[in-house]
């Protein structure tokens, strides 16, 4: 069954030839030129992948996002404008997996649609990773410490996720950064250090224990 990919872009001529791209490369396509509309199409979900426009009508590209991240992890590559830095930094805040500028070689967009189908096949979610008292639900995007639920960004969530998924291993910065926020990646440097001030200010301040064991010079890891 070929993988099924939503287009929201209100270009039509951008849209017609991303479609036709894709289809050609044998995906199948679905197209909304408004946020609203995309939105509500992809909760209906049965998409592999979504391609987001941030500049939309209706609803912007952003919100469309911050509003799908609520209930769901699909891949996200957003269509940003060449100058656009701060929406391509807020994008990734949001959860975004990934971002294109335009214009763009066709090429380049499907590289980056194979590694975001690629990185979901690699991260398909068990029902719960714990560390400790520790637990993570992937499909849910929940993260519980005993009983209590814990309130996390979308950033917050993937970052601790994957300390998770590799408990016991430490993570370098550089990993850490290229994997949860992207390889080309425009802001702070030190954005993983401040995120990682975020979650123990969530974890490890409120319970008195330590989930996150920094290894100086190398990086971040969690222990079971």
């Amino acid at each position: 069954m070929a993988d099924r990919i939503l287009i929201i872009e209100d270009e039509e001529k951008i849209a017609r030839y991303i479609e036709l791209e894709l289809s050609h490369e044998g995906y199948e396509v679905a197209k909304r030129g408004d946020g609203c509309e995309g939105l509500e199409e992809a909760q209906r979900g049965g998409y592999d992948l979504i391609l987001l426009d941030i500049m939309l009508p209706g609803l912007n590209g952003l919100e469309v996002l911050r509003r799908l991240r609520k209930t769901s992890g699909i891949p996200v590559i957003l269509l940003t404008a060449r100058d656009a830095v701060m929406d391509k930094v807020s994008g990734l805040d949001l959860g975004a997996d990934d971002y294109i500028t335009k214009p763009f070689a066709i090429e380049e967009l499907l590289a980056r649609i194979r590694l975001a189908m690629r990185h979901k096949e690699q991260t398909k979610p068990s029902d719960e990773l714990t560390a400790g008292a520790l637990s993570v639900f992937p499909a849910k995007r929940e993260v519980r410490y005993g009983s209590d639920l814990i309130e996390l960004s979308a950033k917050e969530f993937d970052l601790l996720h994957k300390l998770v998924m590799n408990k016991n291993i430490v993570m370098s910065r550089d990993t850490l950064l290229n994997e949860i926020w992207g390889y080309d990646y425009f802001g702070e440097t030190n954005v993983v250090d401040v995120y990682i001030r975020h979650l123990r200010s969530k974890l490890d301040d409120v319970y008195g224990v330590t989930i996150i064991s920094t290894v100086r010079s190398v990086g971040y890891v969690i222990k079971d």
